[in-house]
């Protein structure tokens, strides 16, 4: 749930960037970071757990648009993939705005993403929020592993296994040469934004 800091006329809205492990949530994070620095005054604070990392920062890039005439202050995280990290999850999703879903292109991660998906959809239904009410984008990453000779699914496979009910927005992406990133972002933004301005009940 957004935050209405009244004095500042700012709205802090919180993103959260959720997937299987190592499909590259940190990598969308730290490039994000890396080219929005200019709009932020806080460092990007890490977690370290055990093959995965918590990672968040706040910014306030300009230029997004209003909601309810205040600015908006973004607070991005990330959230542990790992099934053993799933008390972490449930923890960083509380009062979440909107949900980037990274998948991994990566035939071997097929079924690790579909339970990541679904454990998505639960943890926000613990929170009597409803995956095909929030706002959310998929991002199918790792599309260049495929130039690598490394085995990835089609694009089309992707979409049915994961987005055929939900009809999220969805990007390719490859995170680690920063492509995808900037559009994937854009979108959740937009998406949110709308979504609060729709939610948000006070008056200017």
């Amino acid at each position: 749930m957004a935050i209405f800091n009244a004095k500042d006329r700012v709205i802090e809205c919180k993103l959260v960037f959720y997937g299987p492990g190592r499909c590259g949530k940190t990598t969308n994070l730290e490039q994000i970071f890396k080219a929005g620095k200019k709009y932020t005054q806080s460092d990007m604070v890490s977690i370290n757990t055990k093959g995965d990392r918590t990672l968040f920062f706040d910014f306030l890039p300009m230029g997004l648009g209003k909601v309810k005439g205040c600015d908006v202050k973004l607070q991005l995280y990330t959230v542990p993939g790992q099934a053993k990290y799933s008390s972490t999850r449930k923890l960083v999703l509380k009062n979440v705005d909107g949900v980037v879903f990274v998948a991994d292109s990566m035939e071997v991660r097929r079924q690790a993403n579909i339970l990541s998906l679904k454990d998505l959809q639960q943890n926000l239904a613990e929170q009597n929020m409803n995956i095909f009410k929030i706002p959310l984008v998929i991002q199918y990453n790792k599309r260049d592993l495929g130039d690598d000779g490394i085995p990835i699914l089609p694009l089309e496979v992707l979409e049915r296994v994961l987005n055929s009910k939900l009809k999220a927005p969805s990007f390719s992406a490859s995170a680690v040469k920063g492509k995808g990133v900037a559009e994937t972002l854009k979108k959740s933004i937009q998406l949110t934004l709308g979504y609060l301005n729709k939610e948000l009940k006070w008056t200017q």
